[in-house]
């Protein structure tokens, strides 16, 4: 039988389903064939660490979408999806990771079956979870099938969040205030990172509330990042086991994660006193994140955030050659991004009240790195809601 502890109506699940098949309709695709794990639980419920083996949802106009994986992970299946267990297909272990055969054989089986082997098939072909080989091997399987590329089609379907997203976010966002708020009082002089590191995760996984209502904190789809000093140049480095040192900035970029929704959220410290340089670039970065909320209105672009967060840093002299935002929401590892709308000068997007961004101008100079960020809310009319309530500053402690 479904699953009786859905994260969402059942309700929301048809709502979400529809938008997909609309959207299928436009790209003329009769079947769509979901491997990202992210969709897959946005458009089921499913849930469960099994993405390191080939798994998906097959999405049809007219019938309930089946979910599909390892054999092993239908008992996961059938406690996490809304649909009945009928609609839970599965292959033999011997599939995993053989050189003899491969999972795909057993997919292009089941889509045979249902009278679609000759049909136009929708792939997410630029996909961390879709391999070249698992390609191949439907080419091989189903050629009389046409191949579409329905890369990010589920994706963004997701940017406008429900009200029940949006509350999943919310709670999110309590836990990155924990964690920012411990980072600061914890953090000293002296102390390793994975020592903090420890009390990062911690913080996270036991989220925050009482008795009356407790919110947990779920895993991460990115591992805390913080990197000090002129490793702070560096956007993507994590932990060692060496001291914090008085006289440099450490950023931390970090995310509760509640129900697999992501608040992430950055803030940097320094320990001593900050020199000149980093404080003037403090304040062009808060002057133009102030502008960029401002700017994140609906019926704006996504290129007026950018544009707005850059006058005041190119008033400081002071370049970026990155984006400075993406969309967030339901997310697995390895990103907390929704991978469709990019904050950058390019991207003519208009905005819409539901969406939600990560509003993400990280400095990463030649041998220094400064980030403060917030994660947003577009609202129904004004400036964004940002979701986190701390102090839009550098942090210097003594």
């Amino acid at each position: 039988m479904p699953a009786q502890q859905l994260p969402f109506s059942r309700e929301e699940y048809d709502r979400r389903l529809a938008k997909v098949r609309a959207a299928m309709m436009a790209k003329d695709i009769d079947i769509l064939f979901v491997e990202d794990p992210s969709n897959m639980a946005w458009l089921t419920g499913y849930d469960g660490w099994s993405f390191y083996v080939h798994q998906g949802v097959v999405v049809f106009h007219d019938a309930d979408p089946v979910w599909w994986g390892r054999s092993q992970d239908s008992n996961g299946a059938v406690r996490t999806v809304w649909m009945a267990d009928e609609n839970v297909a599965w292959y033999a272990d011997h599939y995993v990771q053989s050189t003899e055969r491969h999972p795909m054989q057993t997919l292009a089986a089941l889509i045979r079956e249902r009278g679609y082997g000759s049909k136009r098939i929708g792939l997410e072909l630029e996909n961390y979870y879709f391999s070249a080989k698992a390609y191949l091997t439907l080419q091989d399987e189903l050629p009389d099938a046409q191949f579409i590329d329905a890369t990010a089609l589920v994706n963004w379907q997701r940017g406008v969040k429900s009200d029940e997203e949006v509350a999943f976010m919310r709670k999110a966002a309590r836990i990155s205030e924990k964690i920012i708020d411990g980072i600061v009082e914890r953090i000293e002089p002296g102390m390793r990172k994975n020592d903090l590191v420890a009390e990062i995760l911690g913080d996270a996984v036991r989220g925050v509330g009482g008795a009356n209502e407790q919110i947990w904190g779920d895993y991460a789809a990115i591992v805390p990042l913080l990197p000090s000093g002129s490793d702070a140049a560096a956007p993507h480095l994590t932990w060692d086991g060496r001291s914090i040192e008085k006289g440099a900035a450490t950023f931390f970029e970090i995310s509760g994660c509640y129900r697999r929704y992501h608040a992430p959220f950055c803030r940097t410290v320094f320990l001593g006193q900050p020199p000149q340089f980093l404080l003037d670039a403090e304040a062009a970065l808060v002057e133009g994140l102030e502008a960029g909320l401002d700017a994140a209105r609906p019926g704006n672009r996504a290129c007026d955030i950018a544009n707005a967060l850059a006058a005041p840093l190119e008033r400081a002299g002071i370049e970026r050659g990155a984006r400075c935002g993406y969309p967030i929401g339901l997310s697995y590892p390895p990103d907390w991004g929704e991978r469709t709308v990019s904050l950058r000068a390019e991207d003519q997007t208009v905005l819409e009240p539901g969406m939600t961004f990560h509003f993400m101008p990280g400095l990463w100079m030649k041998d220094w790195g400064l980030e403060i960020t917030e994660p947003i809310l577009i609202r129904e009319d004004g400036p964004a809601e940002c979701f986190c309530d701390r102090p839009r500053k550098l942090f210097v402690k003594d």
